[in-house]
């Protein structure tokens, strides 16, 4: 399993203070929390996309190549990245590039977003917003896995013999994640690719998520990747910790009363009950995660939210040590036991490599002088097909898909 911490980039005043950061205090803040992940052997940092106050994290990909810079073995995700409103060419560049620079430290969620007036600043109709995620994603996927690509479609103007540059490293796009708290499309959508499903798990009763993905479960056995059990599956998490329970809840309940998303409204202990957030000591955690694998199944990615409410930047590295030291390495020696052989292990970059290539050598793409002219004469790079499996019956595309086996 792969555990780690995820950004939601919000910059909201410490209520024990009044003080808000700036925006640049915040943005370097967040980098020193990347870094401290790593330090204390947590396995990815994902970070999530806004274009409105108060978060800052309108460009995911310019600060997790920044990070990449600074780390060497950190996972870099997003947490999510707006399919809907972001140009699907330019997500292929962008993440393509990103995973170059990363040494293929790189993967990816999507999803639709909760910012609803984020559809008209990017020309975007938020009543489509099914649609669009279907449609995008679609042509996003052939971007990754054909050299040139004829598109057509209902969002975006066509293409004709487009190419997308760079072509994914080792010819072996970077995973997605499929993000969602609440539809059951976006499961279907993961299913049919044979992508992972991330269920943000921070908001809502187990019975809702449960069901979710159980749905992604059962879809992604009908599309033929596998066994339900052997679906990709990720979590989101909430903790709070001291060496106490009254401690922690002392310390954590003036930023829960007033934070931006959950604050007036339940009280601390009802939305602990009726949520996976847990304020309290290491052993409630661990407790408390452990047997989270009793309401999804084994499952490949646990992420945690750490930096939010104003919480200032020392209590967030003092949760990351408690969290790295004291509660990660046993949820990782209790989730290991009794995991069933056949469950795969988190997708990294190597095993989907290896998976595509065996002991041969992965590809290398080396591009022929065609001057962006693709619509004649022969491929515009010198070497040979990259190897792909069949990603199933058609969903959301008239086009014939092909994917890199994971």
């Amino acid at each position: 399993m792969q555990f780690g911490i995820f950004s939601v980039s919000d910059i909201t005043a410490d209520p024990t203070t009044g003080r808000t950061p700036s925006e640049a205090e915040r943005i370097r803040n967040t980098v020193t929390i990347a870094k401290h992940a790593e330090e204390v052997g947590l396995d990815v940092f994902a970070l999530g996309e806004h274009h409105n106050p108060p978060f800052w994290s309108s460009s995911p990909t310019t600060t997790l190549a920044y990070i990449a810079a600074q780390t060497e073995r950190l996972i870099l995700s997003t947490a999510t990245t707006l399919i809907t409103t972001n140009d699907p060419v330019k997500l292929a560049e962008d993440y393509a590039m990103l995973q170059h620079l990363a040494g293929g430290r790189v993967d990816l969620t999507l999803g639709r977003g909760n910012t609803g007036p984020v559809y008209p600043w990017f020309g975007k109709d938020i009543r489509q917003g099914l649609p669009l995620a279907i449609e995008n994603y679609a042509l996003l996927h052939r971007l990754w896995r054909e050299d040139v690509v004829d598109w057509e479609g209902k969002f975006r103007t066509p293409l004709q013999g487009f190419t997308s540059t760079p072509r994914p490293l080792d010819g072996v796009p970077p995973f997605v994640w499929h993000g969602s708290i609440r539809t059951p499309e976006i499961a279907e959508q993961a299913a049919y690719y044979g992508d992972g499903f991330f269920a943000n798990n921070i908001f809502w009763p187990k019975e809702h998520y449960q069901r979710l993905i159980a749905l992604y479960r059962q879809r992604f056995a009908h599309y033929g990747h596998g066994t339900p059990e052997q679906a990709i599956v990720g979590l989101g998490g909430q903790v709070f910790m001291a060496q106490t329970s009254q401690e922690a809840v002392r310390r954590f309940r003036p930023y829960f009363d007033n934070a931006p998303v959950y604050g007036h409204g339940p009280s601390l202990e009802d939305f602990s009950e009726m949520t996976p957030l847990t304020v309290g000591s290491p052993q409630q955690v661990i407790d408390r995660y452990a047997g989270m694998r009793e309401s999804y199944g084994d499952y490949q990615r646990q992420l945690f939210l750490m930096d939010h409410a104003g919480l200032p930047l020392q209590t967030v590295l003092e949760q990351l040590d408690i969290l790295g030291e004291e509660v990660v390495p046993v949820l990782r020696k209790e989730l290991a036991v009794d995991r069933p052989a056949e469950v795969p292990d988190a997708p990294t970059h190597g095993a989907r490599v290896q998976a595509a290539y065996g002991d041969g050598l992965a590809r290398q793409a080396r591009p022929r002088a065609n001057r962006g002219d693709n619509l004649a004469g022969p491929s515009p790079y010198e070497d040979a097909a990259v190897p792909a499996v069949a990603a199933g019956s058609a969903f959301g595309a008239a086009a014939t898909r092909e994917g890199v086996a994971r």
